[in-house]
């Protein structure tokens, strides 16, 4: 007589179902459920990154550990045939399962062979009770709060009817004192899954689905799937990260590359920024010497500020590079972080992650047209900025300083120090008397500023003037001629003008000596003759202006 518990299936088109078929789907609906310690024989229907769902022929499937399943090299996939042990079911519904036998004691003698085997047993929590909770193991056994491995009282409490797995740690039969540890148990499979997963984790591999687990100001522990690697604050970006809660979050499923794998301290790290492309690769391509680039400035330190090109790329405006118009003593004075500038590139090495910006050639060199602007002649007028023992410094543009030697302030006394007649901030007026572009220096002078005797003199006289004056130094070629106090002359004399200038000078002291001999012999008086004079220092000739040189301050004579 068939079973009326097994439904008829009403006329269908669909085709039927076998027999077996309706057997195995009865049995998974109305089947008893699996006894805890159980042993059944399974079949692989889905593996995950760090579990395996078994199918062992009741309603619902059970669950296993991966890294319980998996030796070292060993692989396993859907359809594989697994031999486990049904401990007990998680919140979700699912069967836990075990690849090793797990005993319940059933007497005295069973709980002595664990205890001496140091076994692991299932109990069931039954209650909470004064320090602890109540475990049936097949008699009652008392587990401390402290071996619960729950980490408070609330967790504890959800214990309380729950399959655990335990080991007797102390046993008195005649007092029936039993007591039982679930808490090293735990932590010799998380010793057990933490070794099976240090040796399948490798270096350059990328897990994908890696949980954050908890951060700190120097990076984050990731769990890798039963073990934690540390993702460091550097590592998280190829941008600056100040700290990890600026990216991360607890429990944030993220991609990461392992870097290194230390299995003798067991630390692993990881890093999120080598999965994607390091700028710095291509770095020299992109930025090139003399290109005007916008950035952030990221940090201001002692000797510049770094500014954020792109992601991942920052360059450096160092001290020196930040103004024209002053020395710049402190660069927060200049920029700020999170400020936006405009610079231009004054040197990449990619090799060294280092880019040079300057943030004063994005205004414009001031040098560039100077010697147009203040040509050698101009009168300028602007602000002493600093004195010096050596000298005085006018500014006369933005960026554009020019320095008054201290010989250069006054024609009328010796200065041994400009503060002796000038002070920082006071207006001065000043001829520029040399540019050199290259070093970028111009010098000033005051003293050109006051006509002095020189310029009287030559703007009172014009080239053909004949003038008297002493030659105060002869050598070959050239003598000094001075001309007035303070006014000296250069005199050329060439050879053949010393060769002509002999015979005549000869001539005339030929005539002046016979003329001087005949009126003396007339008056009855005897005369030396006299020989013509060589020229020499000390000498008062007579000389012809020929060349007159007002900006150079020169005047050239010749002999008449």
């Amino acid at each position: 007589m068939p079973d009326s518990n097994i439904p008829e299936s009403p006329p269908s088109s669909e085709p039927e179902e076998s027999f077996d078929q309706i057997l195995s789907q009865y049995e998974k609906t109305h089947a008893r459920k699996p006894e805890a310690s159980q042993q059944v024989e399974g079949t692989v229907i889905a593996v995950s990154a760090d579990s395996v769902f078994v199918d062992i022929g009741f309603k619902s499937e059970g669950i296993l550990p991966l890294a319980a399943v998996e030796s070292a090299g060993a692989t396993v996939k859907p359809g594989d045939k697994l031999l486990v042990s049904v401990k007990g079911r998680d919140p979700e519904g699912y069967y836990q399962l075990s690849r090793f036998r797990v005993e319940r004691p059933t007497d005295w003698t069973s709980l002595e062979q664990a205890f001496a085997e140091k076994r692991t047993i299932v109990g069931t929590v039954t209650a909470v009770v004064k320090g602890g909770l109540s475990v049936d193991v097949g008699v009652r056994a008392f587990m401390p709060a402290s071996r619960s491995g729950a980490p408070d009282a609330a967790q504890m409490e959800k214990l309380v009817g729950e399959e655990i797995h335990c080991r007797i740690i102390k046993l008195d039969v005649a007092d029936e004192d039993v007591v039982v540890d679930r808490r090293a148990v735990a932590e010799a499979e998380e010793r057990s899954l933490k070794e099976r997963r240090f040796s399948e984790i490798k270096e350059g591999e990328t897990i994908s689905g890696a949980v954050v687990r908890s951060l700190t100001d120097y990076g984050a522990f990731i769990d890798v799937g039963g073990v934690d690697g540390l993702l460091h604050v550097s590592d998280i970006s190829w941008s600056r990260v100040s700290k990890p809660a600026d990216v991360l979050s607890p429990g944030q499923q993220i991609d990461v590359k392992v870097l290194k794998v230390d299995a003798e301290k067991r630390r692993i790290a990881l890093g999120m920024k080598q999965l994607q492309p390091a700028p710095w690769d291509s770095a020299a391509e992109r930025f090139r010497t003399g290109e005007r680039v916008r950035g952030v400035v990221t940090r201001v330190v002692e000797f510049g500020a770094f500014v954020e090109l792109e992601p991942g790329i920052e360059g450096l405006i160092h001290l020196s590079e930040m103004s024209w118009a002053r020395k710049v003593r402190r660069p927060s004075d200049v920029v700020r972080p999170g400020e936006t500038v405009e610079a231009v590139i004054l040197g990449v090495n990619a090799a060294e992650h280092r880019i040079s910006l300057g943030l004063k050639q994005a205004l414009g060199d001031p040098w560039a047209d100077v010697a147009e602007r203040f040509p050698v002649g101009t009168v300028i007028e602007g602000p002493i900025v600093n004195l010096t023992k050596f000298g005085a410094f006018v500014q006369l543009a933005e960026g554009v300083e020019g320095m008054i030697h201290v010989g250069d302030i006054s024609a009328a006394k010796r200065i041994n120090h400009p503060q002796e007649v000038l002070k920082a901030g006071q207006p001065v007026k000043a001829q520029v008397l040399a540019i050199d572009k290259e070093k970028r220096q111009l010098r000033l002078g005051i003293k050109q500023m006051v006509p002095s005797g020189l310029d009287e003199y030559i703007a009172e006289h014009k080239p053909g003037d004949v003038v008297t004056g002493r030659m105060t130094e002869v050598a070959p070629g050239q003598a000094r001629v001075e001309l007035g106090e303070g006014i000296q002359a250069t005199c050329r004399i060439a050879a053949e003008a010393a060769a002509k200038d002999a015979p005549q000078r000869k001539a005339q002291a030929d005539l002046s000596s016979l003329s001087s001999m005949l009126e003396a012999r007339w008056k009855g008086e005897v005369v030396a003759e006299s020989k013509p004079e060589a020229l020499r220092a000390g000498q008062i000739r007579s000389f012809r202006i020929a060349r007159l040189d007002p900006e150079a301050k020169k005047i050239e004579v010749e002999l008449v």
